[in-house]
């Protein structure tokens, strides 16, 4: 008697896993990724179909990555334990980027900072607000989120804000929202408000450094523009 045969999968596995070892990920297309990521949370099946599945719902691995638990779990063949294998890969890469934020100098790195925002927040549905609190140095200290959802700016008002960094003993922040709409562009509002920060900071020896609004087509700097 000849023996089991292998799943055709398992072969395909491999390969992936190999040419991931060789490359890394340069080379890679989205549902690949996604394909190889998978094998992780669901080992008994073949995971190239439920890769494409979730691309063609979500758009873009990272579109699959940003979506709600519950939509997850409506794609055939993801279960809840592989939904929140990918929401605990999505929070590691949010927390990683803020690890290295932390790292550099804000002020000469806005990039680095906008890195940042955009992992966090950038494929957002919902309207974030952040604070980011830095030193002296300019070190990131913390993050605090005062708002999701339609941004209420009773809830982030220059005053809250203050307040916020005086309890972090910041002495600089960085404001930072998104623009689910995709478009990063500041509106005549944002520009308002940010004046108003800032001059609300500097009564208290706050520094304002930036405004970074972000979205999927990219970043808005207001000190990049002059606006701050």
């Amino acid at each position: 008697m000849g023996g089991i045969e292998k799943p055709a999968y398992i072969g395909h596995r491999e390969r992936i896993k190999n040419k991931f070892m060789q490359n890394g990920l340069d080379g890679f297309m989205d549902h690949e990724a996604l394909e190889l990521l998978l094998t992780y949370a669901i080992p008994r099946r073949d995971t190239k179909p439920i890769a494409w599945d979730l691309i063609k719902k979500f758009g873009s691995l990272s579109g699959v990555l940003d979506a709600p638990l519950h939509e997850l779990t409506g794609v055939s063949g993801i279960g809840k334990e592989s939904a929140l294998y990918l929401k605990l890969l999505r929070g590691v890469l949010k927390r990683y980027t803020y690890d290295v934020v932390k790292k550099v100098d804000v002020i000469k790195s806005p990039e680095d900072v906008a890195n940042y925002c955009r992992a966090s927040l950038a494929a957002g549905k919902d309207e974030i607000f952040e604070v980011i609190y830095l030193t002296i140095r300019n070190t990131v200290i913390g993050t605090e989120i005062l708002s999701v959802g339609a941004i209420d700016r009773a809830s982030i008002s220059p005053r809250k804000i203050i307040e916020g960094a005086l309890k972090a003993k910041a002495v600089g922040i960085v404001l930072v929202h998104n623009h689910p709409s995709g478009d990063p562009e500041a509106s005549p509002e944002d520009l308002t408000f940010t004046e108003d920060v800032v001059k609300a900071a500097k009564v208290m020896g706050i520094l304002v450094h930036d405004h970074i609004i972000v979205a999927r087509a990219g970043y808005y700097s207001m000190r990049a523009k002059n606006q701050i």
